[in-house]
């Protein structure tokens, strides 16, 4: 029983289903010009899928995540792929679960999360999600914060049906760091959560905070003109690396080449639209491309341009206000995007908020309504399924109920766009991870250990 020993070792989280023991993954070869073999890179994914059994999900209504319905359908799923999605299929050698009344979705992904470097509890000691002690620290790698422990893991899975997430650094720098993919998953290691064959992101940052931290110490960049100053002085010296030797090991330029190699996804914490309009300029000055502009609140404003460079937006449904680059936003800004033909996806930045991302689509997609943008339910699923998998460089691999796909599904016992609704299963990989109506099925993280309400969704 994997339970008994990672509660032997007190490494990770309690469980009472059977695993097996995580082995490591094969990185795929680099291009021959690159400094060293991609097989060498440090720190690979171990994950390997926990064991599931051959299941069929009947009667249930299913959102595919690609914007399909299908009422009264049919989930098969097997050796942790997705094995068939219809009105109607043989159900025969698979555990049959009953959805009648219910509804399934793809497993929720949100690309914007700190859990992990911004564990609960709170604390200042637990506080690894900043390197702010210079403009740009590209050299820093989120996973290096990452404490599986924590608890908030756990929660976002059992009230927020979450199956995979992107953990970035925050958002005091210009160049934050290299992000990670994580499936959500119990594990002693971050190592053992990484998400195989998920593309490094990088984080960066334009605005008000990389300003005010350190023009708040009498040094640039302390205006939004020294924020790109130093943003491209920063870019030309890592084209001069990438177009130099690369043998001369510099883990900051490392990145940057890897953005300017296609190999890792810009993710870009921006508020105002005339700084994501002046980004994606710059961004064709140095030859790279944005993936996904987060916060975002003034979207809106430039759908057309977000689509026309093929931009997702990583919003909040209504959040606006907190700070004047926030003051512009408005609840409807996921339906304008949307209206616009842009990329929306649905974020939440929070260790509260990533417990809710269904509620706030839905809320999104109300305030749509009310200004009479109509937004199908199944499209709007895809703002927490699809979209952020294509943003986050997986949707080959997961984000819908496609044939062939990873089996991350979850099973929710009401309308998942209601705030009555919460995940009765969610199975990752084909792997039962999450069930409401079994207790020994609720995890616990190893820190909760001996707490009171252990075990507790809360």
């Amino acid at each position: 029983m994997r339970a008994n020993a990672l509660l032997a070792i007190g490494g990770a989280f309690a469980l009472s289903a059977c695993a097996t023991t995580a082995g490591a993954d094969s990185a795929s070869a680099s291009d021959g010009d690159k400094s060293y073999d991609i097989a060498e890179v440090p720190f690979p994914s171990t994950y390997e899928p926990y064991p599931g059994t051959p299941t069929a999900l009947v009667g249930a209504t299913v959102y595919d995540g690609t914007g399909g319905v299908i009422e009264n359908g049919v989930v098969l799923f097997s050796g942790g792929k997705v094995v068939g999605v219809a009105e109607e299929l043989s159900t025969e050698g698979y555990t049959v679960v009953d959805g009648t009344g219910k509804f399934v979705t793809p497993g929720i992904i949100d690309i914007h999360s700190h859990l992990g470097d911004y564990p609960s509890p709170s604390v200042s000691a637990h506080a690894d999600g900043n390197e702010a002690t210079a403009p740009t620290t590209g050299d820093v790698w989120a996973e290096h914060s990452v404490w599986p422990q924590d608890p908030g893991f756990s929660r976002a899975m059992a009230n927020g049906g979450i199956t995979s997430l992107q953990i970035l650094p925050g958002s005091a720098n210009l160049i934050g760091g290299r992000t990670v993919t994580l499936k959500n998953v119990y594990s002693r290691t971050v190592q053992g959560m990484k998400f195989p064959g998920a593309p490094y992101g990088m984080k960066m940052a334009c605005g008000e905070n990389p300003k005010r931290v350190y023009g708040n110490r009498g040094r640039k960049p302390s205006t939004r003109m020294g924020n790109f100053a130093v943003n491209r002085q920063t870019w030309f010296d890592a084209i001069a690396y990438a177009e130099g030797d690369r043998k001369k090991r510099n883990l900051e330029n490392e990145t940057l080449a890897g953005v300017l190699d296609g190999e890792i996804l810009v993710h870009n914490h921006c508020y105002r639209a005339d700084e994501m309009a002046l980004v994606m300029d710059m961004a064709k000055e140095m030859g790279y491309k944005v993936s996904t502009f987060h916060h975002a609140v003034e979207a809106y404003k430039i759908g057309d341009l977000l689509r026309e460079n093929e931009v997702c937006s990583a919003i909040w449904a209504d959040w606006y206000g907190f700070k004047m680059e926030s003051y512009d936003g408005i609840p409807e800004n996921g339906a304008l995007l949307q209206q616009a033909g842009a990329c929306v996806v649905i974020h939440s930045d929070d260790e509260n908020g990533i417990q809710r991302l269904n509620q706030e689509a839905a809320k999104a997609q109300a305030a749509g309504a009310r200004m009479g943008i109509t937004i199908p339910d199944a499209e709007v699923i895809s703002w927490i399924t699809l979209n952020a998998a294509k943003a986050m460089g997986i949707d080959d691999m997961t984000g819908s109920l496609e044939t062939g796909k990873m089996a991350d599904v979850v099973l929710w016992n009401g309308d998942p766009l209601s705030v009555y609704s919460r995940p009765e299963k969610v199975w990752v990989d084909g792997a039962l991870m999450f069930d409401a109506m079994d207790p020994k099925r609720k995890p616990v993280s190893d820190f909760e250990l001996g707490q009171p309400g252990e075990g507790d969704v809360k």
